[in-house]
């Protein structure tokens, strides 16, 4: 069953607020860790490439799996595969909460983002079946951005408010109810659509697609927080021919799972790249933010999860200044002007140390967020509206993929080298009178650094505080730096890719094929 061709009604808008309950929970459960991390060093004691890895497992199987669930939602039913990963994604969190040691969180993790990969290109693809008429599915997917965002900054204030009374597994417990919800009322609620004439799943397409994404990151994580070793050194060149063996399978394929003539549609390439580079600025530097506040100043984690809506005070005023001027500004000034005030963000964050005041890194964070998130306001309508309906949801995947992408990649490049600068200013320089394991413990992550500090004797435990502590605030200087390198670029690029877009008068319609600038 499909929705009308006229004006959405009482059941759209319902149905709308249905699919918008797991979005919330997948952007949540992208920071929902942040403030757990201190919690899940005493209780795992994972290393440090393993509690970048419990981290970033998530986005990155989410980022490998959503073309190909992108493309299967369009063949079995995209309803139907919403209400398979609902119930995957429960019991998924279910396991996270009980693991019992690092391997086993990251396995759950890996899990999460495989089911998590089910929903996100579904409840977009729904959107542009259930929205027919270009207003109201503008202000859908306004809602449905404007969830996606409030989700990445609840994400780290609900598990703040959880860890503070509960263990750190319960952090993952809030996905089941909501869940259950979806699978409860979704079948009324939620239209059915698969395309017409899709063709056969095209296994060997969806094989490559997920494995071109692991082995890269593996490879940069591991080079950047262990040094030099073959295997890692291999494994990013070996993903990189796997990923262009991707792309010459979806050209060449009777069914591919994407078309790749969507790319040649600036609009639609140009937003894809503006959302997966803001993702990589806002949620690269949120790890370093919440860790400061908990671990720097000694927040407990109601108290560091409270402070951090701060910055969303930014991120409201620049939602609506974009709004405002985006009837009267081009897209390609705005989204370059978005990404230059997300740089003086990263300046800002060079000047905070282990002493700064408070309010310098809140304003920086939130300068950070609101140039990130007002650019990613402007795309939503620009990827949607660019596809042919019975591509939507390879599209919305592809959209989705990228900005997943962007996401991990900023916590994944930014992560590993702050904590590879950590490692190297700690090298030779911890206090004497540590034993080998808390020496270790210590060097390999702040967190465990903070734990073994509270074991020890007063000016012991201070000497090793102060010391890690300025070690830490190194690495989030450098990492501030290359992100402020990355957006400059980024705001140059993004003028490139988007100035043949005048003022827009109306939403936009569907685009033809037109070459990409060069």
């Amino acid at each position: 069953m499909t929705a009308t061709h006229g004006l959405a009604g009482r059941r759209e808008w319902t149905g709308l607020a249905v699919l918008l309950l797991p979005v919330l929970v997948l952007s949540m459960d992208m920071g929902v860790l942040f403030f757990a991390v201190p919690f899940i060093s005493t209780s795992l004691e994972p290393s440090g490439t393993q509690q970048l890895w419990i981290m970033d497992m998530y986005s990155f199987l989410l980022a490998g799996f959503l073309i190909t669930m992108g493309a299967l939602g369009d063949r079995i039913g995209r309803r139907r595969l919403l209400m398979i990963g609902a119930a995957g994604f429960a019991g998924a969190s279910l396991l996270a909460a009980y693991s019992g040691g690092a391997d086993q969180l990251i396995a759950a993790r890996a899990l999460l983002g495989i089911t998590g990969a089910t929903v996100m290109p579904s409840t977009l693809a729904l959107i542009r079946n259930m929205f027919h008429d270009p207003k109201q599915r503008q202000v859908a997917l306004a809602a449905w951005g404007g969830v996606l965002t409030a989700g990445a900054t609840l994400g780290p204030v609900a598990g703040g408010l959880v860890l503070d009374h509960f263990w750190w597994g319960s952090a993952f417990l809030v996905a089941i109810p909501v869940m259950a919800l979806v699978l409860l009322v979704g079948p009324f609620l939620l239209p059915e659509y698969r395309a017409p004439r899709s063709g056969r799943f095209d296994l060997p397409g969806a094989l490559l697609s997920m494995a071109a994404i692991l082995p890269i990151v593996y490879g940069i994580k591991t080079l950047a927080v262990d040094g030099w070793s073959l295997l890692p050194a291999l494994a990013v060149p070996a993903g990189l021919l796997i990923g262009a063996a991707f792309l010459l399978r979806q050209r060449t394929a009777a069914h591919p799972l994407i078309d790749l003539g969507l790319f040649r549609i600036r609009t639609f390439s140009g937003a894809i790249t503006v959302n997966s580079v803001a993702m990589f600025a806002m949620m690269g530097f949120a790890l370093f933010t919440s860790q400061y506040l908990q671990l720097v100043k000694g927040m407990s984690p109601l108290a560091a999860s409270l402070w951090s809506l701060a910055p969303s005070v930014g991120v409201g005023a620049a939602v609506g200044v974009c709004g405002a001027l985006a009837g009267r500004v081009r897209p390609a000034h705005l989204m370059a002007g978005g990404f230059l005030v997300g740089a003086v963000g990263f300046g800002m964050m060079t000047l905070v140390g282990p002493h700064s005041p408070l309010a310098l890194i809140l304003v920086a964070a939130g300068v950070l967020a609101a140039g990130s998130v007002g650019t990613m306001t402007l795309t939503a309508e620009m990827v949607v509206a660019a596809a042919p309906p019975e591509q939507a949801g390879a599209a919305s995947a592809t959209s989705e993929t990228a900005v997943e992408l962007g996401s991990s990649l900023g916590i994944a490049l930014l992560g590993a080298a702050g904590a590879a600068v950590y490692q190297v200013r700690l090298d030779g320089r911890l206090p004497a009178g540590l034993d080998g394991d808390a020496a270790q413990a210590a060097q390999d992550t702040l967190g465990g650094a903070v734990a073994v500090a509270g074991r020890l004797p007063g000016r012991l435990g201070g000497d090793l505080l102060e010391a890690t502590r300025s070690a830490f605030t190194d690495g989030m200087h450098v990492a501030a730096v290359v992100g402020l390198v990355f957006l400059v670029g980024a705001s140059l690029a993004a003028y490139r890719l988007m100035r043949h877009l005048p003022v827009p008068a109306a939403p936009a319609a569907t685009e033809q094929p037109e070459p990409a600038a060069v």
